[in-house]
Parts: C-alpha cells; sequence; structure tokens
C-alpha cells in the first residue's frame, strides 16, 4: 500500500463497501508541507469498528492526515470485515470518540 496527494490517481477507491475487499493500492493523504503545519486532533493510529470490535491500526502518514483534517475521510478500512465503511462506525481506540469527529 502507498500513500498518493492526488485525488486522481487511479489507484485509489472511493466510498464505503458493502462487500468484503482487500485494502486499496493506495490512499489519499495531505501532503507532507500540509501535515508539517500541525495538528489539531492528536494523531492517534488505531480505532474500533464499533460493529465488530476489531482494532484497525492505520499508517503515520494517514493518522497525521487525520489529526491535521479530522474531516478528511469520509469512509476508513476495517481489517477484520475487509471493508471500508463510513467513518461513524469506527472510535479511536480507548477512548468513545468517534473517528472523524
Amino acid at each position: 500500500m502507498s500513500h498518493v496527494t492526488d485525488p486522481r490517481d487511479p489507484r485509489l477507491g472511493h466510498g464505503s463497501d458493502t462487500e468484503p475487499v482487500p485494502q486499496n493500492d493506495a490512499y489519499l493523504v495531505l501532503s507532507e508541507d500540509e501535515r508539517a503545519r500541525g495538528f489539531i486532533r492528536p494523531v492517534r493510529r488505531s480505532y474500533v469498528h464499533t460493529a465488530c470490535g476489531t482494532v484497525t491500526t492505520m499508517s503515520q502518514a494517514i493518522a497525521e492526515t487525520y489529526a491535521r483534517d479530522p474531516h478528511f475521510y469520509g469512509s476508513t478500512y476495517c481489517a477484520s470485515c475487509r471493508m471500508h465503511r463510513p467513518v461513524a462506525e469506527f472510535v479511536w481506540d480507548g477512548t468513545d470518540q468517534v473517528v472523524g469527529s
């Protein structure tokens, strides 16, 4: 899996899934320069899917993108369900704070 800053990259997926799928070949992140401007939320790498209880851990670049812009993503991946689901279905590990809020 790689990271890209171009939202037109053909390796990106979009939206939520209704059936299990592998992770995308690439995920969109904010540029290093944008992430270096600082975070408005803590950098957290793990979240829990409230539907299945599984903890999924993301890359540092994706975690920093969430911390810089909590509304950047509309969906995120559950490693157990193997689906991208709306961020409202996830909470940050160890908290009751909804991902993306």
